[in-house]
């Protein structure tokens, strides 16, 4: 096999949750352009036009479909519905995710509900559902979309980092469950990116600079740095890679601060 074509998704199908935008739907062209077809999900169906058009303007296909990730019934039919339109799924990005922003003291029972049902038990319940049918045909990966707080801790961001730490610590688990299935089963963990979801804190000049400050390659994440990883994680080229955290960080998962001044 030449290196060229351990990158080369032709042939495959992909489902990536959260698909209508910001980074599922930056996979979802990723994987794309690769070769891959796509099937995309939103609570909304409607809202993936953008993305599905996207895709089909690449050369492949795609399948917009209907997902809650909080509702176990709207997974079991999503996943089904997609296996039954695209014939089988070999790649799932299990990216689906939401954020509530609050001091731990200001945090409700229902702040941490949503925010842990989305993020972690959702990722499960859909990554169970595709995993049943991947077993069977002893091949699959799966990719958890992770942060770098599966690692790093923030204040203000309580159920977040819980629920990505967990995301973290499962993706091990599964992974010693499917391996010997021929499923990979990893966690891709992007540090700090500019999404429709945190767009508000990248309007304060001050916090971007501070934050630039302590990654060392000086600058936050661009959508288009998170595409090879993701490719690669999808593709032969990791197929000896699982149980893996995979941090597109910038670095600054190393603890880099602000320099002192001089």
């Amino acid at each position: 096999m030449s290196d060229k074509s351990l990158f080369d998704l032709s042939g495959k199908t992909a489902f990536v949750s959260g698909a209508s935008r910001g980074l599922g739907q930056q996979f979802s062209i990723a994987l794309a352009t690769a070769g891959a077809d796509i099937v995309m999900t939103a609570r909304n169906a409607h809202d993936l036009a953008e993305t599905a058009a996207m895709v089909e303007s690449l050369g492949r296909k795609a399948f917009p479909v209907a997902l809650e990730v909080r509702d176990h019934d709207s997974i079991k039919s999503a996943v089904a519905q997609a296996w039954e339109q695209a014939g089988a799924i070999d790649i799932l990005v299990n990216n689906a995710g939401c954020n509530v922003r609050k001091p731990a003291l200001d945090i409700t029972w229902d702040d941490w509900n949503l925010v842990l049902e989305t993020n972690l038990r959702g990722v499960f319940f859909v990554a169970q559902e595709h995993a049943a049918r991947m077993v069977q045909r002893k091949y699959g990966r799966i990719i958890n979309i992770g942060s770098v707080t599966c690692v790093n801790g923030y204040a203000g961001l309580g159920p977040y980092c819980g629920s990505r730490g967990g995301v973290k610590q499962l993706t091990m688990s599964l992974a010693d469950d499917w391996g010997p299935h021929g499923v990979t089963v990893n966690c891709l963990a992007p540090g700090w990116f500019k999404t429709k979801q945190n767009a508000v804190m990248y309007e304060d000049e001050g916090w971007v600079d501070y934050l630039s400050d302590r990654i060392p390659l000086k600058r936050p994440g661009s959508p288009g740095d998170l595409h090879g990883a993701v490719v690669f994680l999808s593709s032969d080229a990791s197929a000896y890679m699982t149980g893996q955290t995979l941090l597109i960080d910038g670095g600054i998962s190393t603890g880099a601060v602000r320099a002192m001044p001089r």
